[in-house]
């Protein structure tokens, strides 16, 4: 019994020896570690490339890379890609494709895929676009230049911080206040045909941030609420449903000095919204709004 448990002893004794502490990596280590993961992906990236036979129609992608927290990537860059390209693609496409071929870590925002969720508008040639609408067969250059939205800051990659914007559309206080209710809870509040045709395109918003990034007045302006913010005021305070005291103080919160004045009509958000909304006529008719809010005749 004794010999038995001098033996396990012996055993953990050993076991214990062979326990040591892990190296502690140095910041050479990590540049080399680095740099053998970049010739990884630059490898991988050739062998995919190689596979896509020579008669198959590809697209080149010059994609704006930034990584404030990985050493080496805190420079702004454009990394290229070549990608295999058919019929019916979309930048989104084109991206997903990048990101699963050649570089997990490229970073983007994209969800519904269907133009409607507004989570990967993006500086596509030039423009802002969504990237999944945006077909790479209608675009004229032969290499896709693909950025964040400008005006916004960076995070990494094409992702950019939107909290400013939507503190921008909160400030406009974007939901409905009646001065009465139906008595029953379960009867609907009636609009007419008429009104529901004026306010239409003003609901078909999707947060996007195209148009505002777009805005020469925004950019040069942090506190103008903004284009996306002023057509959701407007999709309220022309709601016939809405009270009248209420839609006063929303009329009050747009024509301040960082309100609807500012626009120099441009129409550039106008141009860029991808759900087609006359911005730039919304804006117009709330400052008429406003206008007739303020004379007073006696």
């Amino acid at each position: 019994m004794s010999t038995q448990i001098e033996q396990e002893t012996e055993t953990e004794e050993s076991a214990d020896e062979s326990v040591t502490e892990p190296p502690v990596e140095s910041p050479g280590d990590r540049r080399r570690q680095q740099k053998r993961e970049r010739a990884s992906r630059l490898d991988e990236q050739r062998r995919v490339e190689e596979e896509v036979s020579e008669d198959e129609e590809t697209v080149s992608l010059k994609i704006f890379r930034y990584d404030p927290e990985v050493e080496g990537k805190e420079e702004p860059r454009f990394d290229d890609f070549t990608v295999p390209f058919h019929k019916g693609m979309t930048v989104l496409d084109a991206l997903i494709y990048a990101r699963d071929h050649y570089d997990s870590s490229l970073t983007f925002r994209h969800s519904c895929r269907q133009a409607v969720c507004g989570s990967d508008a993006l500086f596509i040639n030039g423009r802002q676009r969504l990237a999944c609408k945006t077909q790479i067969g209608d675009l004229d250059s032969g290499t896709v230049r693909i950025e964040p939205l400008p005006h916004q800051a960076v995070v990494k990659d094409l992702v950019v911080d939107m909290e400013h914007f939507y503190d921008q559309m909160e400030a406009v206080e974007p939901y409905f206040d009646a001065d009465d209710l139906p008595d029953d809870e379960l009867e609907e509040q009636y609009q007419s045909r008429e009104n529901r045709e004026k306010v239409k395109m003003s609901t078909r918003c999707i947060w996007c941030g195209a148009c505002t990034s777009s805005c020469n007045i925004a950019a040069g302006d942090n506190e103008y609420l903004g284009p996306a913010a002023i057509n959701k005021a407007y999709r309220f305070a022309m709601d016939e449903r809405e009270g009248e005291q209420r839609k006063q103080d929303r009329l009050r919160i747009v024509e301040q000095e960082h309100g609807v004045w500012r626009c120099q009509t441009q129409f550039s958000c106008t141009e860029v919204c991808p759900k087609d909304i006359p911005l730039t006529e919304h804006i117009q008719e709330l400052k008429r709004e406003a206008i007739k809010n303020n004379l007073k005749f006696w």
